[in-house]
């Protein structure tokens, strides 16, 4: 008689115990979120014709200079769908790069910020003075709201997750990038739900997250924090604001990874909140990091048409001959990491 095989049932939440674990042989991740300067968004980074891998050995060598060991890095499905083995590949050769600068890597699936039709092929220019003025969300708007694209979408996430399952190169895996932004709100909960769920059945060796970002968002909220091994937020308040919403995400019992920081006009600065992140053994990733095509030095809501230079850079730490903007940051880092 044959015996049918059971299906395997999907993987559960890490236990407290378990995260905590994986934290305590973790060096304190400092680092921030990465693509190269010459790449406007994640399609220009992982498209075969344009990706760029003397850059990326170039810039990850400014963060090991400064003693960063994380970075977070976005993916994007329309790039995988081109070219699944190819695609694959590249992300190898990135893991492959960070790794010889002592950089483990956090990859992020999904998206809802910025535009909403990713399409392949050649990514526009940018637009002068215009933060982010390319990004692409994933899958975007209406994409993300058609069930029918749940299949390919599926088979993307799985695909990735089982090629790099058991890879030490890669930290976490950061499932769903601000869930509910560009007005979706509530509508982004199918997605998300599935998205932890084809996780689990793959049931990687890295912890999996989705970072919590606007606290009206409470839907959403609650799914995260209920479903991340570990605990990961957004915060861009200055450091008193900032330390409030750390005391109150640890009361989840789980380590806390914060993995978007930093816009200096609205003062939270490596300076100040740095420092309290590293008293509070909370892991620290601001946005951006070599100044380039993504226009990030700009404020999200405070176009310069004319492309100067602001006084103030809203986001990025190097220029792109690895010159530091301010070097009193980049001192400060280097000593808070021992570098």
């Amino acid at each position: 008689m044959r015996v049918m095989a059971q299906q395997k049932a999907p993987a559960q939440v890490w236990s407290e115990a378990k995260a905590k674990t994986w934290y305590a042989q973790q060096q304190w991740l400092v680092g921030a979120d990465f693509i190269p300067s010459t790449a406007i968004n994640q399609l220009e980074m992982w498209q075969a014709d344009t990706f760029d891998p003397k850059t990326i050995d170039k810039e990850l060598g400014y963060a090991q200079g400064i003693g960063m060991n994380v970075m977070r890095v976005f993916l994007h499905h329309l790039a995988w769908e081109q070219d699944p083995e190819g695609f694959k590949k590249r992300m190898d050769e990135y893991l492959a790069i960070s790794s010889k600068h002592g950089v483990k890597t956090m990859f992020v699936f999904f998206d809802d910020c910025w535009n909403k039709v990713p399409k392949v092929g050649k990514q526009p220019e940018p637009k002068p003075g215009i933060h982010n003025s390319g990004w692409m969300q994933d899958p975007g708007q209406p994409a993300s709201d058609n069930a029918a694209n749940s299949p390919v979408l599926e088979k993307y996430v799985k695909d990735v997750l089982k090629r790099f399952a058991n890879d030490k190169r890669v930290l976490l895996w950061d499932l769903y990038n601000e869930p509910g932004n560009s007005d979706k709100g509530s509508r982004s909960l199918p997605l998300l739900k599935s998205v932890f769920k084809w996780a689990r059945q793959v049931n990687p060796s890295q912890p999996i997250s989705a970072g919590v970002w606007r606290w009206d968002l409470e839907e959403l909220n609650k799914f995260q924090i209920a479903n991340s091994d570990i605990v990961t937020y957004h915060d861009y308040t200055p450091e008193a604001e900032h330390l409030k919403t750390v005391q109150f995400l640890k009361m989840n019992g789980r380590p806390l990874i914060c993995t978007e920081y930093m816009a200096r006009p609205r003062n939270s600065l490596f300076g100040t909140v740095l420092p309290m992140l590293k008293k509070e053994n909370v892991g620290a990733i601001n946005w951006g990091f070599v100044s380039g095509k993504t226009n990030t030095i700009y404020a999200w809501d405070t176009p310069m048409p004319d492309g100067k230079e602001p006084k103030l850079w809203f986001h990025d730490i190097f220029r792109k001959d690895g010159t530091a903007y301010i070097p009193e940051e980049t001192n400060l880092i280097k000593k808070l990491t021992g570098r």
